[in-house]
């Protein structure tokens, strides 16, 4: 079995309502998507998406994605879909980094070997739990009402894991938004307080600290690993890091160092799934929680992490990401995982089990073959 051809898409994703995060100094209002068809010689037909969170958030924009498969097209075609480690290498070879780029071709070739295989993605990265995984709302920055408003309206829609965008350079802000959600949350119910890169390690350490009896969860409360590292040696909270894990050496100098008690996988970030398994591997080994999702995107992102959020053991999984009912668009009607009773449950369907609807979707802007 060959890939014999590459047709590339692009569409806009509305956001239902304007999103704030990094302490209200980053708004976004459309997704820029990237969808990817392969098409083998046999006739197996295996889809992935790339969405990043707009250009302004971290160096990944959907042109980028574009121009990186332009680049590494020859690279792929003639190759086997099933062989997904070479297929990784051949396109890091040909273009070192830009990871985000070369994830949808990865999650294109799970998907075809999923059906070449007649199993779920989730089965062949190791076997699915037989529970779903709990879906997570992302909740925009905002006065402390504004915020809790936004968790009620998920609250209506089943949901009951939440990522509350907190962070800037007002502090009492932030531990107000804090106080206040966790004096309303419920006690089934996961808030994780993602900082988004936009504290100082001063500003870190005076909210974290002003907090700790509450036992709450910080993302990214500083820019680098060296800033976490060095937040972590003054304050108690547990620290989730996500921007900043992006290569199997960062996972593995997190575990090493103790800088982190919790992974935030993001598929597009890390390169896809072929990538993304060996953190969630690095985790486990050392008893590290995770957090899996997409870094943005359409059912089918949300779908794909699903798929490695539920090869996650029970005891280590937090919650995955639901951007889907944020979006006003939706290319997939019908199929894929969606949140049920709080839960993200991938099917039984062989690979991915959720193919767009290309009418949705438009013409092809690249074709490759």
């Amino acid at each position: 079995m060959k890939i014999a051809r590459i047709s590339v898409y692009q569409k806009d994703l509305p956001l239902a309502d304007p999103y704030w995060l990094s302490g209200g100094r980053l708004k976004f209002e459309v997704l820029d998507a990237t969808f990817v068809k392969l098409e083998t010689d046999s006739g197996l037909v295996g889809w992935g998406e790339g969405t990043p969170w707009g250009h302004t958030y971290v160096p990944a924009h959907g042109p980028g994605i574009r121009a990186g498969i332009e680049t590494m097209a020859k690279a792929v075609l003639g190759l086997d879909p099933r062989k997904v480690e070479l297929v990784e290498r051949s396109m890091d070879l040909c273009l070192p980094g830009h990871l985000y780029a070369k994830a949808p071709i990865d999650l294109a070739c799970w998907d075809i070997s999923g059906k070449a295989f007649g199993l779920p993605i989730a089965d062949l990265l190791g076997g699915r739990r037989e529970t779903g995984t709990p879906a997570a709302s992302s909740v925009s920055s905002g006065d402390p009402d504004y915020m809790l408003g936004i968790i009620n309206q998920y609250r209506e829609l089943g949901y009951y894991a939440h990522s509350a965008k907190v962070g800037g350079s007002d502090v009492e802000r932030d531990i107000a938004r804090i106080r206040h959600l966790e004096a309303n949350r419920r006690p089934d119910e996961i808030i994780l307080y993602d900082v988004n890169r936009a504290w100082t390690r001063r500003e870190a350490n005076i909210v974290m600290n002003a907090v700790a009896d509450l036992g709450v969860t910080f993302e990214q409360p500083g820019e680098t690993l060296d800033d976490i590292a060095e937040i972590r040696k003054v304050t108690t909270s547990p620290i989730s890091v996500d921007e900043s894990l992006v290569t199997l050496q960062d996972a593995c100098r997190i575990a090493r160092e103790g800088i982190a008690d919790i992974f935030g996988i993001k598929l597009n970030r890390v390169g896809g799934l072929t990538k993304a398994r060996r953190i969630r591997d690095v985790g486990v080994a050392h008893g590290i929680q995770m957090f899996v999702m997409a870094t943005g995107g359409s059912v089918m992102a949300d779908t794909e992490a699903a798929h490695l959020a539920q090869t996650v053991p029970q005891e280590f999984i937090r919650a995955s990401w639901s951007c889907q009912d944020m979006l006003t668009v939706d290319v997939a009607p019908g199929n894929g995982c969606r949140c049920i009773n709080g839960l993200m449950t991938a099917g039984e369907e062989p690979g991915l089990g959720c193919d767009p609807d290309e009418n949705i979707l438009g013409d092809p802007v690249a074709i490759y073959q």
